[in-house]
């Protein structure tokens, strides 16, 4: 199909049907089956040979996607069966003890955040329901402790380097420069690298929660949270839906935390060892290990982590006895389960990745194109990052908006960029546009009612649901306007990464100590 304001139509139905509906899955498959009418395959059965097929089937058993389904459900049952064994569990608990007033309560919760990084819902329901009987004996207030939650939760998981976000990442990245005929050995994971430093909310909101919890300070609605929680006994309850069994902390068990440290300890090195050692392979064992990294094949190195990962996890949980056989062989089952919709996510936005390419709809040439007249480059990241964070808002999911926009934005970045003769996967516009999809994603999530995360945040925190989207939205926007001014605006205009992000840290540390207030004592 020649690029046309038609080839617009397959995502902008997927994008509308989603913010309408907020079924991200219904409104992909929706978008996927109109753009194959568009392809005007001859008559309804080639039509549905083309959906069906061509579309469909080709992109459910290719071997890189299958990679990126197997790895995405080990980590899941991974993550479940160190729950089960209560692994994590035991390493809160002792980190715990060194939490004996309201500043070191909120940083340690901050930093439990940090440690759980291998996932946004074991990190929100492991956090909320284990730090509960904590803030309330330090009279923090069950809003300030799902703040810290969500704030943590998918911006922790987001940037990780291994986490079951990162594949899912790398392959849309991948598609879109596919897509964008930009594709070569490695060229995924170098540029989900390189945009790390780019995904501005994310660092920013984790470095707020930190400079909130350290000055003890408060503003917005939080700020009443915050004294209505110190007018109250320690350990009363506020909300009287929450049942009071759900906040004691599981007890310690021995060695425990081998079950958690372990597997983590053999995902992470296992992976960055995997992809060296194939990249040296590829290389025929020349050049550094940073070129090794860059050449290695990380899908193959993340599957086999993952399961070893997920085996030893099993194996200790058996070993030091921490969980029974009906229970490890539930969670493995419920791990798996839980992921089901984040792969039935990704396989639509494969395929619509797909249907979208130069070789079908062709959308991101035309829309580069149009774009090109239109808007200039240095307002990509922040215009993307406005638009993933409506997408977002809107459907309350950060996972489907990634799914929506990455490729396209990696596609329409790198053709708007070939087109000023400047394209390169290091230009500081190419990454902040592909970083700012994320962030955007995360920012939304975090303002909006329906996001599968802050809704668990607040049950986990035993918190009223939307008290903690009124207390958390100040700071969501506080966040989002510093990524915008100390971010993607001046990384538009050519400012250098190692200035702006201590802006941004300083602007927080300002607008924390001119607009926060102590709570009474």
């Amino acid at each position: 199909m020649t690029p046309s304001p038609e080839s617009l139509l397959a995502p902008l139905v997927a994008i509308c049907l989603a913010m309408i509906t907020r079924r991200v899955i219904l409104s992909l498959a929706i978008g996927v089956a109109t753009g194959a009418v568009l392809l005007r395959a001859g008559g309804l059965f080639a039509t549905l040979k083309v959906l069906c097929y061509d579309l469909l089937w080709l992109n459910l058993i290719d071997t890189a996607h299958l990679q990126v389904f197997a790895f995405t459900a080990l980590m899941g049952a991974m993550v479940a069966v160190m729950h089960a064994s209560g692994g994590m569990q035991t390493i809160v608990l002792h980190m715990l003890r060194w939490a004996h007033n309201r500043r070191r309560g909120q940083l340690v919760a901050w930093l439990i955040g940090l440690l759980v990084f291998f996932d946004d819902y074991a990190n929100t329901l492991l956090l909320g329901t284990t730090l509960r009987p904590l803030i309330d004996r330090l009279n923090i207030s069950r809003e300030k402790l799902a703040y810290i939650v969500d704030s943590t939760a998918a911006p922790v998981a987001g940037l990780a380097i291994v986490s079951t976000w990162v594949a899912t990442e790398i392959q849309y990245i991948d598609e879109g420069l596919a897509t964008a005929g930009a594709q070569t050995a490695g060229a995924g994971v170098q540029v989900f690298l390189a945009t790390i430093p780019y995904r501005f909310y994310p660092l920013f909101a984790l470095a707020l929660v930190a400079i909130i919890g350290w000055s003890g300070r408060d503003f917005g609605p939080m700020l009443d949270a915050e004294r209505d929680a110190q007018r109250r006994r320690p350990g009363q309850e506020k909300d009287d839906e929450v049942d009071a069994s759900a906040t004691e902390a599981p007890g310690p068990r021995s060695a425990a935390w081998l079950c958690a440290v372990l597997p983590i300890g053999v995902v992470v090195f296992g992976t960055i060892g995997m992809i060296a050692s194939t990249g040296r392979t590829a290389m025929a064992g020349q050049g550094t290990f940073a070129e090794w990294i860059t050449h290695g094949d990380s899908y193959i190195a993340l599957v086999v982590s993952s399961l070893c990962g997920c085996l030893l996890a099993v194996l200790l949980a058996f070993a030091l006895r921490a969980a029974g056989t009906r229970d490890i062989l539930g969670a493995l089952r419920g791990g798996v389960l839980q992921m089901a919709p984040a792969l039935a996510i990704l396989w639509l936005a494969w395929t619509m990745a797909d249907l979208t390419s130069a070789d079908r709809l062709g959308t991101g040439k035309y829309a580069a194109e149009a774009l090109r007249g239109n808007v200039s480059l240095w307002l990509l990241p922040t215009l993307t990052f406005l638009t993933a964070a409506a997408v977002a808002f809107c459907t309350g999911t950060s996972w489907g908006t990634m799914a929506i926009l990455t490729p396209m934005v990696v596609e329409v970045s790198w053709n708007m960029l070939a087109g000023a003769e400047r394209a390169s996967l290091e230009d500081p516009i190419f990454l902040g546009a592909i970083g700012s999809v994320l962030a955007g994603a995360i920012m939304g999530d975090h303002c909006s009612p329906l996001s599968d995360t802050t809704i668990l945040s607040s049950r986990a925190s035993g918190c009223n649901h939307m008290q903690h989207v009124w207390t958390q939205m100040p700071y969501a926007i506080c966040v989002g306007v510093v990524s915008i001014l100390c971010g993607t605006l001046p990384i538009g205009w050519g400012m250098s990464l190692g200035l702006l992000l201590p802006a941004g840290f300083l602007a927080l540390v300002g607008i924390v100590y001119l607009c926060g207030r102590l709570p009474a004592a």
